[in-house]
């Protein structure tokens, strides 16, 4: 951890948010997650539920961690049933003592054999035999046959806890702004670290050393170089190369930094040794400009085609597109999931925004040959009178000069 990223996050966060990052375990308040709880509350009692589940494995199933405030690790299994308190059951049994000090009003042990049988034993100590419950998170086809064994019906709530993450409390954007900054910070020791002869890999790892030393972990850092001349890549890739870096090459890349499951998104290009070439030029403009026209109409009462329309000069430009264009944010890959006329994202969804929903802007602007491409944009909140950028990182391509 250096003095200047100290300064910078301290100059970048309030003091609250300092806080936040400098606690043992960073915690909500009480009231956001009784807030939170209210949904389960609320579903049991909507669906005639006697129980619901939630489930999460290897590091997936982010409703674990909004329900508790435990990021999952090998697997967790929660058992919410209306007067009781939560039973939580996780993998594997060295887990059980920190996820006991993390998780908040809930009483954690250990899953044993198999998580999903001992979160079915608490159930059975409730009551009722062949309950009906509801399911939240990525059930593999193992447990689910397991809990359908055991259970007179099953009722999927991913969609019901998906549409509750759309509009954020004014606490998680505490702590959506943490994992913004975080990633900002990210790209910015790529741009300071990276030096001729690098490859991906190395991007890689001056990303993650800025945001470790403050309690982040790595949602993703997607990076794309290639020769401006001779470009053979056009978005950004999930996977590094090992391409040496020279001068004339172009990258670009998107990056999330995760803090405790929230997270910024940060998508921006950058030249090695040189200014844009023409077509860079040309394309990274296109991107600019659809970046401001969605900008300009992200507002409440604005809708999803909407923002479809917005990005027509995609198209009058000559171009298209290969990643969505805008998607929502903070709690999963959530609606609206847009892509453009050329190429589209699926049906254009009927929804309207509202105040407090997050949302990502990512004009991937590409050859209609797939040849070369760019990338501009950034996480937003929606407020109530228009829409707010949560990262602090100037628009436009960023000349590197590395030695």
């Amino acid at each position: 951890m250096t003095r200047d990223n100290i300064t910078v996050l301290k100059n970048r966060l309030t003091p609250s948010q300092w806080e936040i990052i400098n606690q043992e375990f960073p915690r909500f308040s009480n009231e956001e997650m009784n807030r939170r709880r209210d949904f389960i509350n609320k579903w049991i009692k909507e669906y005639d539920l006697d129980h619901i589940l939630i489930y999460g494995a290897y590091w997936a199933g982010n409703a674990v961690c909004f329900f508790t405030g435990w990021p999952v690790t090998a697997e967790a299994a929660i058992v919410f049933t209306l007067e009781h308190k939560p039973t939580m059951c996780v993998q594997f049994y060295n887990h059980v003592p920190q996820a006991s000090l993390i998780a908040y009003e809930t009483d954690v042990k250990a899953g044993n054999d198999s998580s999903i049988e001992t979160a079915i034993l608490a159930m059975k100590k409730r009551g009722k035999i062949n309950p009906r419950v509801g399911v939240i998170g990525p059930l593999s086809m193992g447990p689910y046959r397991i809990l359908e064994e055991n259970t007179s019906e099953i009722i999927d709530l991913n969609r019901d806890y998906s549409n509750s993450r759309m509009i954020k409390s004014e606490e998680e954007f505490e702590w959506l702004k943490i994992g913004a900054v975080l990633s900002d910070l990210s790209y910015e020791s790529v741009l300071k670290n990276i030096r001729i002869g690098d490859n991906e890999r190395n991007l890689g790892d001056y990303v993650e050393r800025a945001y470790l030393p403050f309690g982040a972990t790595n949602l993703i850092h997607f990076f794309g170089v290639t020769n401006m001349d001779n470009p053979d890549c056009c978005v950004p890739r999930q996977w590094p190369l090992t391409r040496q870096i020279s001068n004339g090459d172009i990258g670009f890349t998107e990056i999330s930094s995760d803090f405790w499951d929230y997270s910024g998104q940060i998508l921006r290009t950058f030249t090695v040794g040189d200014d844009p070439n023409s077509l860079y030029k040309d394309l990274h403009i296109t991107a600019e400009a659809t970046f401001d026209s969605i900008m300009a109409i992200l507002k409440p009462g604005a809708t999803a085609q909407d923002i479809f329309d917005a990005s027509s000069i995609i198209e009058e430009s000559g171009f298209t597109i290969y990643d969505d264009l805008v998607h929502g944010y903070g709690g999963g890959y959530l609606q609206p999931i847009l892509g453009c006329k050329s190429r589209p994202a699926g049906p254009i969804p009927n929804l309207t925004l509202e105040p407090g929903m997050c949302m990502v802007v990512q004009p991937n602007i590409i050859t209609k040959d797939q040849k070369a491409g760019v990338q501009t944009g950034e996480a937003v909140r929606i407020t109530e009178n228009g829409v707010v950028s949560l990262h602090d990182i100037p628009r436009g391509i960023h000349r590197i000069d590395p030695t």
